[in-house]
């Protein structure tokens, strides 16, 4: 890299624009590899330097706790209850659905297929118009909307309209997830990000609690009403309804630091320069630019890949189970009350484990692809185990324990989603890798619910080995992935130790370019996250 100085010295002759729309108007059709691009950041950086104003860490910490007053427990809530609106069809199904809308053959799987082919197909369009317009306000919207089809739900007659509303639903929860990890990357810096994914992620089993106990109860009224009282309506008109109650809350408080109500211009500010030492770009929204180089740039990046493989390999299994679970525990010679009280302490165990890894991963850095992997090997072997013993009494208890085993599997997908606020800096590629993400999630549970048949009940064996042999192939993608960033850091360090940069140094270029909107492969500044 003996040339790289030189580079530097051509910085008097040149005099680029460092706007935020400045790589636009430059070579629109050149993409940069990695060393390239390293070797322009290079140049720019010293042409310009940013200050942002300096704040006490008393002052950050009082603003953190406000934003965490806020913002988790109100994401914690909107994210509970679109897993909860999502996955009771599994439930609903076990008191009386699919017989009560006269579902024949592989009708009643489709209605999870059709909710991810239509995730999938408005996926990126839901998420260039969260980079375009107000973010916090769009999520709220489209919240409100899917609360109303979710009540619907209840009214529905036949497999027409199932599978119409949950076309439907899926076009409005596709921006839930990428959203809420946009919003986790505007608001906290890099060493949050994990912590605070977890703690709106965790409610997929902590919300999952409450529900449980609601679901009982509305079920359990059955015996109460008659035969003719149909308890999976119910379910529908109670799940609709809170979600529109809270999406209408979110219109005043969800949104980025530059949105929401609730902070003063100073805290505004405050919240801006917290997030400068993520290198990754600024949280305005609302903006016009698109910017294609960065579109190219994703093609070209491993981590691109990784990160949609590692989605859809993750999310097979949780089509599976979304779709099934009840139906399997059922078939494991519970009741289908019993079904939903038995899923509590598979709950339990998962906001545990999220607490667990949430204090750790704070604690100590670089843990988070540590626990992807690990957090992948006692599903394998629960499903291994579900394929094996056979459906009989003696084995009931074995069996529910393998399922539980698999309760882990979520944070392989879930902490891969926090890699991406970490680790891709440029507000369109970021958008294009989480939209990207969420394309393999989607793809992933449409495999899952489609591999469970009705033909191979009660054990649906081909369905617990295609789940197993997933969590192996995500094993090994996410030591990839690992090796990849290792290596990169490594480059880096060499390349800057070369030139004398001092971490100090390091630290004051990366913010700069971060708050040009360059990418982590233009800013050789940045450092990536593990």
């Amino acid at each position: 890299m003996a040339h790289v100085p030189d580079d530097m010295k051509m910085a008097k002759d040149v005099q680029p624009e460092l706007e935020i729309s400045h790589d636009q108007s430059k070579d629109p059709e050149k993409h940069p590899s990695p060393e390239s691009s390293e070797k322009a950041s290079i140049v720019e950086c010293d042409v310009e330097d940013v200050t942002a104003p300096e704040y006490s860490e008393e002052e950050y910490n009082k603003l953190k706790k406000k934003i965490d007053r806020y913002l988790l427990p109100l994401m914690w809530l909107c994210y509970g209850i679109q897993q909860t609106d999502k996955t009771s069809l599994g439930t609903q199904a076990t008191f009386g659905l699919r017989e009560d809308t006269g579902l024949v053959g592989q009708q009643y799987p489709w209605l999870t297929t059709i909710f991810y082919l239509t995730y999938l197909l408005f996926e990126f369009p839901s998420n260039f118009i969260l980079q375009r317009y107000l973010m916090g306000r769009t999520l709220s919207c489209y919240m409100i909307v899917w609360g109303v089809i979710v009540l619907s739900i209840g009214f529905a007659k036949n497999f027409t309209h199932l599978i119409v509303l949950r076309a439907l639903q899926g076009l409005f929860e596709c921006c839930i997830s990428p959203g809420f990890i946009l919003i986790i990357g505007s608001w906290y810096t890099t060493r949050e990000h994990a912590s605070r994914s977890l703690v709106f992620q965790s409610a997929n089993a902590g919300f999952g609690i409450i529900s449980s106990l609601i679901l009982y109860g509305i079920g359990s009224s059955q015996s109460l009403h008659g035969p003719e009282f149909q308890p999976w309506r119910y379910m529908s008109y109670y799940l609709g309804s809170l979600t529109i109650i809270t999406g209408t809350t979110c219109l005043f408080l969800l949104g980025t630091p530059s949105e929401v109500r609730w902070l003063t211009p100073e805290q505004k500010k405050m919240a801006h320069a917290r997030i400068i030492t993520n290198n990754t770009g600024h949280d305005r929204t609302g903006l016009k630019t698109w910017k294609w180089k960065q579109v190219r740039e994703c093609l070209v990046d491993p981590c691109f890949w990784f990160a949609g493989i590692n989605a859809f390999l993750s999310s097979v299994p949780n089509g599976g189970l979304t779709t099934f679970n009840a139906i399997l525990n059922t078939s494991f010679g519970f009741t289908n009350l019993q079904a939903i009280l038995l899923d509590i302490p598979r709950s339990t165990i998962s906001v545990l484990y999220f607490v667990v890894i949430g204090l750790t991963v704070t604690r100590w850095k670089n843990l988070r692809m540590y626990f992807m992997m690990f957090s992948v090997v006692p599903p394998f072997i629960g499903f291994i185990v579900l394929s094996l013993l056979p459906n009989e009494p003696q084995y009931k208890w074995t069996k529910w324990g393998a399922y539980v085993m698999t309760v882990t599997s979520v944070i392989g997908l879930f902490m891969a989603w926090t890699l991406i606020p970490s680790n891709v800096a440029g507000r369109t590629k970021r958008t294009i890798t989480s939209s990207f993400t969420f394309v393999g999630y989607c793809v992933g549970n449409i495999v899952g619910s489609q591999i469970f048949n009705y033909k191979d009940a009660p054990r649906y064996i081909p369905g617990t080995i295609g789940c197993a042999i997933a969590f192996g192939l995500e094993f090994f993608i996410i030591l990839l992935w690992r090796v990849t960033l290792v290596l990169r850091n490594r480059r880096r360090e060499r390349m800057l130790q070369e030139m004398g940069v001092t971490e100090e140094e390091r630290v004051a270029k990366a913010k700069v370019l971060g708050e040009q909107d360059s990418t982590d492969f233009e800013n050789i500044y940045f450092r990536y996250s593990m």
